[in-house]
């Protein structure tokens, strides 16, 4: 599920699809339906519920070519980005309690890894800010200095490295989120 339907349809209305978007339940959508579903006037004071998983929707990411079709004149495809960045901007803030950290954990380290792979993806600076994190984490687990130590405990040792792990990932998929939700719009 980390590219759009191959057969450029959507998942809820089975339309053909203009502009896609990523849900962090991993689940696309199409412009029309997202918008459509969001202009409910209840729905707005909460993020969105997923159709299909019921999760609730706190950030949305635009399929690869929405954000290189920017450079277009298509004031249909900007005003979605707009639209998409305010919905990202009300509801993002939902996703700060630990438990939704960790469960927003596995999709944002995955698309963090296929931004990894592009250069033109990250910034250089966010870059260095993974890689910084990831060698911190490796550099904790296999250096004899732990807070519960090995010797002593045995296998109960290995919580801190588990935990300094963890720690290390939320921290890195806070970072990457922080940006995924900075404007789509220059």
């Amino acid at each position: 599920m980390d590219e759009p339907p191959e057969n450029n349809r959507c998942s809820v209305c089975d339309a053909n699809v203009r502009m896609t978007f990523q849900s962090i339940c991993s689940h696309w959508f199409c412009d029309t339906c997202f918008l459509q579903f969001w202009d409910l006037d209840d729905v707005r004071r909460q993020p969105c519920r997923c159709p299909q998983c019921k999760r609730a929707i706190t950030l949305l990411i635009p399929a690869r070519g929405a954000s290189i079709r920017l450079h277009d004149d298509d004031t249909h495809v900007t005003e979605i980005l707009r639209v998409i960045d305010t919905y990202n901007r009300l509801y993002g803030k939902y996703s700060n309690g630990l438990i939704q950290r960790i469960r927003n954990l596995p999709f944002l380290l995955k698309k963090l890894l296929l931004d990894m792979m592009y250069p033109e993806q990250l910034s250089f600076p966010m870059r260095g800010h993974v890689y910084l994190a990831m060698t911190f984490g490796a550099v904790y687990v296999l250096s004899p200095v732990d807070f519960i130590s090995e010797g002593r405990l045995g296998m109960v040792g290995l919580i801190d490295d588990l935990i300094i792990v963890l720690l290390c990932f939320l921290h890195v998929a806070a970072i990457y989120q922080e940006c995924l939700l900075a404007p789509f719009i220059l």
